[in-house]
């Protein structure tokens, strides 16, 4: 498999000039490869293979190459492998059409298809793509759920992404106010950067004085783009004929550079003209100066009034008229200063994938109908992998809002919308936002966000009323929760929420059970019942009661250290099964891993002690290859319990030593081993037939949806074939399994004679094989 993997980021460094035509701006190549990964079918977001991908600034083409190679030769037929790409965080996905939570809301992303036979590959350019991290996700279709034994030949796929980007390292900036002369032609535009700082409300760019060699005065066709593509959202796009034209944004990103391209519509004509950008500045906050005494103080008392109240939101308004108080306090001040009312967050990380923003004036935000309440809240790269929550409540005890007034929120990213009423949308310039709002008769509203991007978001807060004014209802009391979580609420009942890593970025998914699906595993279309959650568990616990007979049979026929493996084997593997349910028919006495180790311990060591015994060797050897292969298995099971070779290679072992023992009788007597055609048909064989057809059961035909009664037949078809094969009795041992010469004295003390005695004389005591004879 002829894969070029390439480690890190390789810079080549292409110094290209553009044409003659335009010698303002140079391009370089990086070049960046990630190692080739086993694709799996897609059960859940963990079968997912995500890669990180980062752009720099001022990328003028990316160009992603996508191979996927098959790792064996087997007729697989043709898969169709989906790679899904997305800009700032991780691609939500759903390629089984499940239902989502309720509130929860997220981007689509751009899906592409790669048919594959035994290697292919594609191509995906984008121009001017968004600078930052981009995310790559790749996996097989649906899981047909066949489980698959670890070890066992089966097609592998194998997924290499690799990226190629083409960078402007001497961009020229177009200054607030100043105008820039530049030329553009069709396959040479003119490419510029402006920068946007925080609390701008509007930007406008002016291309002016355009003229174009050859064509007639005032014939002058260009487009003018700003901003970059990011697949969800696109520049905005002015085409401009004529000797000017302008952009306008409301409510720019900021704290950003925005990329600005000009390029020619006419063929083969090249433009000259003059551009120009300008921002405008609607208001900023009350500047709070360089004393952080007041900040100190504040975080000291966030501390003690978390240490001294269990639930953390008790509110900081505790009565009417202190909130009358501040309330009025609140719209002389809002008056006085005519802007938005910013308010300071605290920003706590709990745990991985868990950071929590608190108010740093307490939970109640007072919300008025003049000004909007703005609240910042960064979201950083490690916590792009969790989800956002957004959990707005109406502080009704203090203040009563009419029916006619609600309080709208908007959320969005990279600026924050200023102006909130019914008519305005929640979105910006360039990306859009998520409203909520409350009221009288909903006083509480929920929004969930699955892998938001890694930038700063913004949650504006406004009265609203229908009528012109609130009447005696100006200021009201809300309560913004925002956090960042794992999962959506861990899961629910029927899931578990994992953490999952890709190198050195972490990201958490949802893995359902009991057939339910879905982001937060709330999809019940193909639950699984209580009662078949109960028949699942019975059977598969149950079931092991067949190692009764087997136990019965050992201990009659003085097998008492086989009889305390199958015994062992039984006890752990009826446990370790009624733990290891999906549903809420679960029962665990002890640590599943521990439940799962011995179960897989016992089973393997029942059938190596099986076999040994079948064998017919002296004690000393029998018990000598009881240990060490126990030993072994151990150690074995250790390093991995589910490889398929750790359960056949004992037995396989145990197998070629019992036909070598046979043989070596069978020449040595001339005579075939065992001697008796009835220990043959009416025993080795039917044992040999359930031992069989249980392997097969356990290596090929179980599935997720026939595990409960497929594992079921194989715990009763190991049981019955050990019934079957279990030897006959040793003659030279008594009842309980004692050899003779152990003689057992009533003052508890053992009679150590390594020969019989009766009547003082020494019997003689035959070495003897014991030939297989039908009992």
């Amino acid at each position: 498999m002829e894969v070029s993997f390439l480690r890190g980021l390789l810079l080549v460094f292409l110094t290209v000039r553009t044409s003659a035509d335009d010698g303002q701006v140079t391009f370089v190549s990086e070049l960046s490869s990630k190692p080739a990964q086993k694709l799996s079918k897609y059960g859940w977001y963990g079968n997912v293979r995500l890669q990180r991908f980062h752009i720099p600034e001022e990328t003028a083409i990316a160009r992603w190459l996508f191979s996927v190679t098959k790792g064996h030769n087997f007729n697989c037929g043709q898969h169709n492998v989906t790679i899904h790409i997305q800009w700032g965080s991780p691609p939500v996905i759903n390629p089984v059409t499940s239902a989502f939570p309720n509130s929860t809301l997220w981007s689509p992303c751009l899906s592409l298809t790669l048919p594959v036979t035994s290697q292919s590959s594609m191509t995906f350019n984008i121009s001017d793509p968004a600078p930052g991290d981009w995310y790559v996700a790749a996996h097989l279709p649906e899981d047909d759920g066949r489980i698959e034994q670890k070890g066992f030949p089966s097609c592998s796929y194998f997924f290499q992404p690799q990226l190629s980007v083409r960078r402007a390292v001497d961009t020229p900036v177009l200054q607030q106010g100043s105008f820039l002369t530049q030329t553009a032609a069709p396959d040479s535009p003119a490419r510029l950067k402006l920068y946007v700082p925080e609390f701008a409300s509007s930007l406008s760019v002016l291309v002016a004085d355009c003229s174009s060699e050859g064509a007639e005065s005032g014939n002058c066709s260009l487009v003018l783009r700003i901003g970059s593509a990011s697949l969800q959202q696109g520049p905005v796009t002015v085409n401009c004929s004529g000797i000017s034209c302008s952009a306008a944004l409301s409510n720019p990103p900021w704290h950003t550079w925005l990329r600005v391209v000009v390029e020619s519509s006419q063929v083969n004509r090249t433009l000259t003209f003059s551009i120009v950008s300008n921002y405008t500045v609607g208001c900023k906050p009350k500047s709070v100066g360089l004393k952080a005494d007041d900040d100190i103080s504040r975080l000291r008392g966030n501390s003690s009034d978390a240490n001294s109240t269990s639930t953390g939101n008790s509110s900081v308004v505790t009565d009417a008229a202190t909130f009358s108080n501040e309330s009025a306090s609140l719209v002389a001040l809002l008056s006085a200063s005519a802007c938005v009312w910013s308010i300071p967050v605290l920003y706590e990380e709990v745990d991985v994938l868990s950071i929590r923003f608190t108010p740093v004036n307490g939970p109640n935000i007072s919300v008025t109908n003049t000004h909007p309440t703005l609240l910042t809240y960064p979201l950083h790269i490690q916590a792009t992998g969790g989800t956002l929550n957004l959990q707005l409540t109406l502080n009704s005890t203090n203040a009563t809002l009419g029916n006619s007034s609600s309080v709208v929120a908007c959320l969005s990213p990279w600026a924050p919308v200023t102006e909130l009423n019914h008519s305005q949308p929640c979105r910006t310039a360039l990306f859009g936002g998520y409203g909520v709002a409350v009221n009288a008769s909903v006083n509480k509203s929920v929004l969930r966000l699955p892998f938001p991007q890694s930038t700063t978001w913004y949650l504006t807060l406004q009265l609203v009323c229908n009528s012109s004014n609130c009447g005696n209802t100006s200021v009201v009391s809300v309560v913004p929760e925002v956090f960042i979580s794992a999962c959506v609420e861990d899961c629910g009942t029927y899931g578990e929420c994992r953490l999952l890593r890709s190198y050195s970025y972490l990201y958490a998914a949802c893995v359902c059970k009991a057939g339910w699906s879905g982001w937060g595993c709330t999809d019940d279309s193909t639950a699984q019942s209580y009662g078949h959650q109960l028949t699942s568990t019975l059977l598969l616990t149950l079931s092991n009661l067949f190692f009764l007979p087997a136990i019965v049979v050992a201990v009659k026929r003085c097998y008492i250290t086989e009889a305390s493996i199958y015994l062992f084997t039984m006890f752990f593997s009826t446990f370790y099964h009624a733990c290891d349910q999906p549903g809420v028919a679960v029962l665990c006495i002890m640590d599943y891993d521990t439940l799962q180790y011995c179960d897989f311990l016992g089973s393997i060591c029942a059938i190596w002690v099986t076999i040994l015994c079948m064998a017919r060797i002296k004690d000393t050897f029998k018990y000598t290859l009881f240990m060490l292969g126990a030993l072994l298995i151990a150690m074995s099971m250790q390093l991995d319990r589910k490889g398929l070779w750790n359960l056949l290679g004992p037995i396989l072992c145990a197998i070629l030593f019992m036909v070598i023992v046979w043989v070596y009788r069978g020449v040595r007597r001339r005579h075939c081993y065992p001697p008796s055609w009835q220990r043959w048909v009416f025993y080795l064989i039917p044992g040999g037939l359930c031992a069989l057809i249980g392997v097969c059961l356990y290596i090929f035909a179980e599935t997720e949806d026939n595990y409960y009664y497929t594992h079921s037949l194989w715990h009763i078809l190991v049981a019955s074939c050990v019934v079957f094969l279990l030897p006959p009795k040793e003659k030279h041992k008594e009842s309980l399994g004692w050899s003779r010469g152990w003689s057992w004295n009533w003052n508890w003390s053992w009679s150590w004679s390594w020969r019989p005695r009766v009547c003082g004389y020494t019997l003689c005591q035959s070495d003897k094989d014991e030939l297989y004879t039908v009992t």
